[in-house]
């Protein structure tokens, strides 16, 4: 006997415009990391070699913000799982045998009605 699960809809993509609002959000985190690198490069003192670190990431960040939000839906591959009935469809009722003098086809013939004009003429 066959068991079933259930149907999923889990298994579907993102809508293209949940994507979109997650790309979004990733891109402007990692631009507001980059300006809080601008300011701490130039408030935080003595300078030193941490300087360095805030300038590579002012430096850096938006080319690695934009291959990040480049990345779409693409990157994850999601594969959709086939639905499945989730119960089984009953099975036919057994057919009595019929008797051998009954008729194997019935045959049903109609022919078309024809309406009288409505226009009171007959």
């Amino acid at each position: 006997m066959k068991t079933h699960r259930a149907q999923s809809a889990t298994s579907l993509p993102k809508a293209p415009r949940e994507d979109a609002d997650g790309r979004f959000a990733k891109y402007m985190l990692m631009m507001g990391i980059r300006i809080a690198c601008f300011i701490a490069m130039a408030v935080v003192t003595p300078y030193g070699w941490y300087t360095f670190v805030f300038a590579a990431g002012a430096i850096f960040l938006p080319y690695v913000a934009v291959i990040v939000a480049n990345v779409g839906q693409d990157a994850a591959e999601t594969k959709a799982i086939n639905p499945e009935r989730a119960l089984e469809a009953p099975r036919p009722a057994p057919v009595a045998p019929s008797s051998p003098d009954a008729p194997l086809v019935i045959r049903i013939a109609e022919t078309p009605r024809i309406d009288p004009p409505r226009d009171g003429r007959s």
